[in-house]
C-alpha cells in the first residue's frame, strides 16, 4: 500500500513538471515592432524526429523609408534536442546583405561549431589582398544553450551560443520584477529578465516558462519589440 501511495504521488507530481518543460503549442508567432511600428514576424515551430525534439525558427524583418525597403533581416534556424541537451543546430542569417552561417553538432560532451561570416570590407581587402568569407571551427562546452529566445533555461546561464555568428556570448541575466504584459488575447503576468554583457536585451517569461515578450535597442537607437501573438 505504501509503495502504491508513493507511486501515485510521484505520478501526480510528474504531470506539472512535464507540462512546464514543454509549455508551447506546435507553433508560436511573435509580431516585431520598431518604435511601435510593425516590421516583421518571428515564428517558432515545435516538432519531433524520432526521439528528438525539432525546433524551427524563422525571423523576417523589413524596415521601409519613404515606401522603399531600407533594411532587411532574415534568420532561419533548426535545432535538435534530446531532453534539455542541444544535439545539433543549423542557422543562416542575412543581415541586410551580410550573410552568416552556423552549424553545431554534439560530439560526446562537447559541441563542435562551424561558422562563416562575411568577407572583410573592401578597404581591408585592399590592404590584405582578396579574402573570402571568414570560416572557423571551435569546440565549445556541451551545456551551451542557443540564443533562440524560446528556451526559458537560458535565463539561468552565464554563456550562450549566439545563433547568428556562432560565438559564445557571455551574459549576466538578472530578474527585474513581475510585470503584466498585454497580448492580443489579454494581459498575462510575467517575470522580466535583464541581460547585460555581450547581449543587451530584456525578456519576459510567464509562469509556464513561455517567452512572452523581448526588447532590445537596435544599432540606430530604435527600440525593437517582440510580442507573442495568441
Amino acid at each position: 500500500m505504501l509503495r502504491l501511495i508513493v507511486l501515485t504521488v510521484a505520478l501526480l507530481l510528474a504531470g506539472p513538471v512535464a507540462f512546464a518543460a514543454d509549455p508551447y503549442p506546435s507553433k508560436i508567432t511573435y509580431a516585431i515592432y520598431r518604435d511601435g511600428q510593425p516590421i516583421g514576424r518571428h515564428t517558432v515551430t515545435f516538432g519531433h524526429s524520432g526521439p528528438l525534439k525539432v525546433v524551427t525558427v524563422d525571423c523576417q524583418v523589413e524596415v521601409k523609408a519613404l515606401g522603399v525597403a531600407a533594411y532587411r533581416y532574415s534568420h532561419r534556424g533548426q535545432e535538435e534536442w534530446n531532453g534539455d541537451q542541444l544535439q545539433a543546430l543549423q542557422a543562416q542569417t542575412d543581415d541586410n546583405g551580410k550573410r552568416f552561417t552556423v552549424a553545431a553538432e554534439r560530439r560526446g560532451g562537447e559541441l563542435v561549431v562551424d561558422r562563416t561570416a562575411p568577407a572583410p570590407t573592401a578597404s581591408a581587402a585592399l590592404d590584405q589582398g582578396y579574402q573570402g568569407p571568414d570560416a572557423s571551427r571551435q569546440v565549445l562546452p556541451g551545456n551551451l544553450l542557443p540564443t533562440s529566445g524560446w528556451n526559458f533555461g537560458q535565463v539561468k546561464q552565464s554563456s550562450l551560443l549566439n545563433t547568428e555568428n556562432g560565438k559564445i556570448a557571455h551574459v549576466q541575466v538578472t530578474p527585474a520584477g513581475q510585470e503584466m504584459v498585454r497580448l492580443p488575447s489579454g494581459s498575462v503576468e510575467t517575470t522580466r529578465y535583464r541581460y547585460t554583457g555581450d547581449l543587451k536585451m530584456e525578456q519576459w517569461f510567464d509562469a509556464k516558462g513561455r517567452w512572452i515578450k523581448g526588447t532590445f535597442t537596435a544599432f540606430d537607437g530604435s527600440t525593437i519589440e517582440y510580442i507573442l501573438q495568441e
